[in-house]
C-alpha cells in the first residue's frame, strides 16, 4: 500500500479519490501547500493559461484575462469554487454604479465564464480536487440571464475617438510640419525626430493604421500598385501584424495608396531623413537608438503635439483611423474597398468608424431633396 505521508492520505484514501490524489501529487511533487486554496487557484489558471496558448490565442490574450479573474478575486475576498451568481450579481453591480463602461463589464464578465468553463471541464481534475479538498463543486454563475448583451454596435465614450475635422488634420500637420521646419531653422536637435514624428502620423492617416501597426511597419512592406505607377515603390503597404479577432494571431492585409501626397511623404522620409539614424533595421520607424518606436511613444508625442496646438483633448492617435475612413466615405469611395482598406471583418464595424461631417451631411441632403424634387416635377409632367 503505497503511503502518501506528505498530502496527508492513505492508499485507501487514494483508492477512493486515486484521480485527485495523482493530480495534486503532480501538481505539488507530493509536498501539501501550506496555503492550499491559494495554490489550487494558481495551478487552475496555468491550466488554462496552457489551453488557451493551444487553442492558439495570443499571450495577451490570455495575460489579459487571467488578470481580470484574480482581480475580481481579490475583490470578493472569496476564490472560485465559492463564487455564487448572487456575489457576482452584486459586485457588477457596484461597477456600473461606479461608472464602468458596458463594454468594460462585458469584457470581465466574458473572461470569468470563460474561466469556469475550464474549471468544470470534466476533462480535468479540477472539479474533484474542490470537492475533496475544500467540500464543495464550482458552479457556472454566469447565463445568458445576468450577462451583459451586446446591445450596440458601439459602447464606448460618444465624446470619444471621433475623426478630425478637416481643418483640424490640416492644422495638426502644418504644425508637425512647423516644428520641423523650425528646428531646422534653428539648428536646433530633434529635427530627425520631429520629421519622423510627423511622418509617422501622415502615414497612419494615409492608411487608416492603428498604432500598433504602424509600429510594426517595415520599409520593404510597401510596394508597387501596377494601376498607379505614378505611386512608385510606394503604391500599396502590405500590414503584417494587423489586429487578430477574438483572441487570434495578427492578421495580415493589403492597402492601396489613395492619397497622391502619400508616397511623396515617405519618399522623402525613405531617401533623406531614415538614413541618418545608421541603423541596420528593417523597421520604417527607428528611435534614436535603432529599436522600432513604441506604441506608448505614439501617444504620448501626439497628445504633446495636439495639446500643444489646443485640439481638443478627446482627440486621440486612433482618431487619425477614424478620419481616414470618414474622409474617403466622404470623398465617395466604395464602402465595401474602405471596409478591405482598413481589415474589418463587417461592415458593421466600418460604419461604426464614419462619422461624417455636418457640411457633407447637408451637401447629401440637397442631393437627395433635388432628387426628389427632380422626381416629382417628372411625374407632374407625365
Amino acid at each position: 500500500m503505497t503511503i502518501y505521508s506528505d498530502l496527508g492520505r492513505t492508499g485507501v484514501d487514494a483508492a477512493a479519490d486515486g484521480g485527485t490524489l495523482r493530480a495534486l501529487d503532480r501538481l505539488f511533487d507530493g509536498v501539501r501547500p501550506l496555503r492550499l486554496e491559494e495554490a489550487v487557484f494558481d495551478a487552475v489558471l496555468r491550466g488554462w493559461h496552457n489551453q488557451q496558448k493551444a487553442r492558439g490565442l495570443e499571450n495577451g490574450t490570455s495575460k489579459g484575462r487571467e488578470w481580470a479573474v484574480r482581480r475580481v478575486q481579490k475583490q470578493l475576498g472569496s476564490w472560485p469554487w465559492e463564487w455564487t451568481a448572487e456575489a457576482m450579481d452584486e459586485w457588477f453591480e457596484d461597477k456600473f454604479v461606479a461608472g464602468l463602461a458596458r463594454s468594460t463589464v462585458r469584457s470581465y464578465q466574458g473572461s470569468l465564464r470563460g474561466f469556469l468553463d475550464f474549471l468544470l471541464d470534466a476533462r480535468y481534475p479540477w472539479t474533484a480536487v474542490c470537492v475533496q479538498e475544500f467540500g464543495r463543486a464550482p458552479e457556472q454563475v454566469f447565463d445568458d440571464l445576468n450577462l451583459v448583451r451586446h446591445l450596440y454596435e458601439y459602447e464606448g465614450d460618444p465624446e470619444g475617438n471621433r475623426p478630425f475635422t478637416r481643418g483640424e488634420l490640416a492644422a495638426f500637420f502644418e504644425f508637425c510640419d512647423g516644428r520641423v521646419s523650425g528646428r531646422r531653422a534653428l539648428r536646433r536637435k530633434g529635427s530627425l525626430a520631429a520629421f519622423r514624428d510627423a511622418t509617422i502620423f501622415k502615414t497612419m492617416y494615409a492608411f487608416g493604421l492603428r498604432r500598433a501597426e504602424v509600429g510594426m511597419v517595415d520599409v520593404a512592406d510597401f510596394g508597387p500598385n501596377p494601376n498607379r505607377p505614378s505611386f512608385g515603390r510606394f503604391g500599396a503597404l502590405t500590414v503584417r501584424h494587423g489586429k487578430g479577432a477574438n483572441g487570434s494571431g495578427p492578421r495580415r492585409r493589403d492597402i492601396l495608396t489613395v492619397f497622391g501626397w502619400a508616397p511623396e511623404v515617405l519618399d522623402q522620409f525613405v531617401n533623406d531623413i531614415r538614413p541618418a539614424y545608421s541603423f541596420d533595421s528593417p523597421a520604417l520607424f527607428l528611435t534614436e537608438r535603432g529599436g522600432r518606436v513604441s506604441t506608448k511613444y505614439i501617444n504620448s508625442r501626439f497628445a504633446c503635439l495636439r495639446d500643444e496646438l489646443g485640439l481638443p483633448s478627446q482627440l486621440s492617435t486612433h482618431c487619425l483611423r477614424h478620419s481616414y475612413v470618414t474622409h474617403l466615405i466622404e470623398d465617395g469611395w466604395d464602402d465595401l474597398f474602405v471596409q478591405h482598406q482598413v481589415g474589418h471583418r463587417y461592415a458593421s464595424t466600418t460604419a461604426i468608424y464614419t462619422g461624417v461631417s455636418s457640411d457633407f451631411k447637408h451637401d447629401a441632403m440637397q442631393r437627395a431633396l433635388k432628387r426628389q424634387m427632380e422626381e416629382a416635377a417628372g411625374g407632374a409632367e407625365a
